[in-house]
């Protein structure tokens, strides 16, 4: 699964070179198991045994592109 955190509750920073980040201005994309999967037994299992291997892998690919002047 994956959760979605919009920056709706951060109060303005002081970036880099002085840039400000304002709400909502940012996001995250968190992958992770779905929330309450313990307690959903039709959701995958959450439980990682001891011993057993676990390995995960994110790729984002993200795109610009631009609007065609009218």
């Amino acid at each position: 699964g994956v959760q979605f955190y919009t920056s709706i509750h951060m109060k303005e920073v002081a970036g880099r070179n002085g840039a400000t980040y304002k709400t909502n201005q940012a996001f995250c994309l968190e992958t992770q198991h779905f929330p309450d999967s313990p307690n959903k037994p039709n959701f995958p299992s959450t439980l990682l045994e001891p011993g057993t291997p676990f390995k995960s892998r994110t790729i984002h690919h993200f795109y610009t592109w631009t609007r065609k002047q009218e």
